[in-house]
């Protein structure tokens, strides 16, 4: 299975804004995210990844389908320009296939060098998906900070990273 990280075009607006509606709503059972009065979940962030040059889109795709999507930004508060994963999603009939893996590797090697990215604990799929995305990306350590309430609503940690070139 071909996996492809294609940057989010204005024409591909539409398709990240449909696929982050599926997103929030598998992320809901974890954070007891609402829905809007008009029925959709609102990301009032979107917007933000095609105006700056600090934010990245990317679709997910298997063959000519959307698969799910990676945003990236190294704007981060306290992240000295590091790249970080801000949203992942793959949808529910390529998951437990690789196709995650997949595209975070080739979402890394977009930006060699530092990069950041939280999960929640109780987001066991996550839990398992990137400490050893991490660990096979990186060039040393993978550095994780662990936080739990009260500090946080939920208990989450953070890995910070180095990224080798690919050969």
């Amino acid at each position: 299975m071909d996996v492809e990280l294609i940057a989010v075009s204005a024409e591909d607006k539409l398709v990240l804004a449909n696929l982050m509606q599926l997103y929030l709503h598998d992320f809901s059972e974890l954070d007891a995210r609402d829905l809007s009065a008009h029925g959709t979940f609102d990301y009032p962030w979107l917007d933000s990844y095609f105006t700056g040059s600090d934010r990245e889109a990317y679709l997910i795709r298997i063959g000519a389908r959307p698969a799910g999507f990676a945003l990236a930004r190294c704007d981060v508060e306290g992240d000295d320009g590091a790249w970080n994963v801000s949203e992942f999603f793959v949808v529910r009939r390529h998951r437990r296939r690789g196709v995650a893996r997949d595209a975070a590797r080739l979402l890394f090697q977009q930006h060699p060098g530092t990069w950041t990215l939280s999960y929640l604990h109780h987001n066991a799929p996550a839990a398992r998906l990137w400490p050893a995305v991490a660990a096979a990306v990186s060039g040393g350590a993978v550095h994780r900070v662990e936080e739990h309430p009260p500090t946080v609503p939920a208990a989450k940690s953070r890995l910070r990273f180095e990224v080798l070139p690919s050969k």
